[in-house]
């Protein structure tokens, strides 16, 4: 190369054409031949050397090399080896020109060989996510934060290397005087800093995985986590909205997590209904023979029928007095029939919380909680399971003589009217 570039000197010194012109066509021969050389290389890269290598990863059974391919890890890979050709061919090309030419013009071949490698590492470490997603319960621990990690120092480095380059200052005194400079990057990239360490307790806890049912009222978030990065966690909200969360919230402000319920086999159904307190009285005879009509309390009313005259005959209690001795109410027998009405429910969960009590009353009326489980957690099975419960409870109430407490309406005031009237 260097007897070909004084050769083209002195040809076009033997033309005869005045010093300058003959120059000035050297140079402009030289870089066509330059870029002639990295047009040539590159093509034979990209037309033999990656051809050849998505042929052997198309036919190959492993499924990593395909990942790569994909992601464009070889073409970005091929970008090199022109540029190499040019590094190495530039001194020897360019003998005739002054050194600082094909000095500085290294340098720029130099600095484009640092960011096409940053760039296939880059490449690399979004392949190796992909690699790991494929493995079975990836979702659990996810790495995508720690990679872009990486990626960033990868690129920061790049960065610092580039001008180094450049402005041919030493990396190693840099990083000597860097204590300010630190100071600076912690002020300027805060919220990534602290994403960085809220993504290592987040992986390292398992505090949150994607596919996780979570709520955040205070980001108004509520739905699945579709992405979790350094920066930013992503939850596709019920109503298909996205909401994009800074990670270190979650480190700093409280969230729910639902997997836990997910992977208990049951979802929780906590409602009540409230019971007006002056339809609350002693059951007579005539309305124990008719709940006993009622399969789910025959056998209950028997027992306890049994278990009542006993207590009162061995005390010599006086009947009369309504308050005197043991007695039945329609309430009691109403929270048993709901204990029994949800135990022959198939879809209420037996092997975990059941409870059917009373709350404190209150101005509103004696509130009858339902405290129990489904089965299905599905939502729109769990809101139909859970409003069937509650659409018999409302239909069965008037039987056991008792009335639901609700505030008056309008219809009441105008009856009231009416009845006056």
């Amino acid at each position: 190369m260097k007897e070909l570039s004084l050769a083209l000197k002195d040809i076009m010194l033997n033309w005869g054409l005045p010093e300058n012109i003959a120059k000035w066509l050297h140079v402009l021969a030289i870089l066509v031949i330059i870029v002639i050389v990295s047009w040539l290389v590159d093509k034979i890269t990209k037309k033999v050397i990656i051809t050849v290598i998505q042929r052997i990863v198309r036919r190959s059974k492993n499924k990593y090399d395909d990942i790569l391919l994909e992601r464009g890890v070889f073409n970005r890979l091929a970008h090199i080896a022109p540029a190499l050709v040019v590094y190495y061919l530039l001194p020897s090309i360019m003998v005739s020109f002054p050194e600082e030419v094909p000095s500085f013009l290294q340098k720029v071949t130099g600095i484009y060989m640092i960011l096409m490698a940053v760039m296939v590492a880059v490449r690399l470490l979004t392949a190796v996510n992909d690699i790991y997603n494929k493995r079975e319960n990836a979702n659990a621990v996810p790495i995508k934060g720690y990679l872009q990690v990486l990626q960033a120092l990868l690129i920061l480095i790049a960065v610092l290397w580039v001008l180094s380059e450049l402005f041919d200052f030493s990396l190693k005194g840099f990083f000597a005087g860097l204590g300010a400079f630190v100071a600076v990057l912690i002020l300027v990239f805060k919220d990534t800093i602290l994403g960085i360490v809220a993504s290592v307790q987040i992986s390292a806890n398992k505090m949150m995985a994607i596919g996780d049912w979570i709520s955040m009222p205070t980001r108004n978030a509520d739905g699945t986590v579709i992405d979790i990065t350094v920066n930013t966690v992503k939850v596709q909200n019920w109503d298909k909205t996205i909401a994009s969360i800074p990670t270190y919230a979650f480190i700093t402000e409280s969230f729910d997590n639902w997997r836990g319920m997910e992977e208990s086999g049951g979802r929780r159904i906590k409602r009540s209904i409230n019971i007006d307190m002056s339809s609350v009285k002693f059951c007579t005879p005539e309305m124990l023979e008719k709940y006993k009509k009622y399969r789910l309390l025959k056998d209950y009313i028997i027992s306890r029928e049994k278990e009542i005259e006993e207590f009162n005959r061995k005390n010599e209690i006086d009947l009369s007095v309504p308050g005197n001795g043991r007695r039945m109410t329609n309430l009691g027998i109403f929270r048993k029939y709901l204990e029994a009405y949800l135990n022959n429910n198939p879809k209420i969960h037996k092997d975990m919380t059941f409870l059917v009590r009373q709350l404190q009353p209150s101005d509103k009326g004696i509130p009858m909680e339902i405290y129990v489980f489904s089965t299905d957690q599905a939502w729109a099975n769990y809101e139909s399971i859970q409003a069937d419960i509650f659409d018999h409870i409302l239909a069965v109430m008037p039987e056991f003589d008792l009335r639901v407490f609700q505030s008056p309406t309008g219809r009441d005031f105008q009856q009231l009217g009416h009845s006056n009237d």
